[in-house]
């Protein structure tokens, strides 16, 4: 249940539009629905402002619709991550309200939803390579009504093509920076703007690169201050800390 459906249905109550057995009977099933393989968190709106996010990697088709079920029914919005094509066309056969994004690997379902403000969000790519990990970003943000800038390719080996950038992305609420190889563009990017940075490392790269384990450590120990790094490929947790950061800063006394 989202802040919005209860804020309707306590109304409702208060007016005598809704009888309290019914909004009782509404209500039975927060915090969780219990449906045997998953304890669907229907809570979590109320608590973090975004409901839970399906990560559709190891799940069944039927188990991914049967969690997305439960939460439409709950009047939520639907986010699924690390969706394969394959497995996306499964689950679309028996829920086809759901919208796949390939690009992102990602299903998704909306419901109407004040925009969350604050201005707009720039994704960075190092490479083209590092797209499918920006993407999941972006789409992640879209669904929390998060307004996206998308500046791709514009990584170290041109300096120009990110310098070109720099009036624009000085004026971004927060930015998330996607690279691989090095990750040198998010000390780039870390150095230039003020505003928070959330730095993606990417699995892209040769042999050295360990899988993103290089770029992952380089981002770590990069020389821009505050630059905040999450894990590998992890386009989602980097736009969730930057929802978390827009909620924080709109809700601030």
């Amino acid at each position: 249940m989202d802040p919005k459906r209860l804020e309707s249905l306590l109304s409702r109550v208060r007016s005598g539009e809704v009888a309290i057995e019914a909004a009782l009977a509404e209500l039975r099933t927060l915090p969780y629905a219990d449906l045997g393989y998953a304890r669907v968190d229907l809570h979590r709106a109320l608590r973090q402002g975004v409901p839970e996010v399906i990560l559709g990697e190891g799940k069944t088709p039927e188990h991914i619709v049967g969690v997305a079920e439960q939460l439409i029914r709950g009047g939520q919005r639907v986010l699924v991550t690390r969706l394969s094509a394959d497995k996306a066309d499964a689950v679309r056969a028996r829920l086809p309200v759901l919208e796949y994004v390939p690009a992102a690997r990602i299903a998704r379902y909306r419901t109407d939803a004040p925009k969350l403000g604050g201005g707009f969000v720039a994704v960075v790519t190092a490479g083209t390579s590092d797209i499918p990990v920006a993407e999941e970003a972006a789409e992640t943000l879209g669904m929390c009504d998060v307004r996206v800038e998308r500046v791709y390719d514009a990584g170290v080996a041109g300096l120009h093509r990110i310098t070109a950038q720099v009036e624009m992305l000085r004026q971004a609420a927060a930015l998330i920076v996607v690279a691989g190889m090095e990750g040198a563009l998010a000390s780039v990017v870390g150095g230039l703007v003020a505003a928070p940075v959330i730095a993606v490392p990417t699995s892209i790269g040769y042999g050295a690169s360990l899988g993103g384990f290089t770029t992952l450590f380089a981002m770590l120990t990069g020389c821009a201050s505050g630059v905040t790094v999450v894990n590998i490929d992890n386009g989602f947790g980097a736009a969730m800390a930057v929802i978390r950061l827009l909620r924080a800063r709109l809700e601030a006394p």
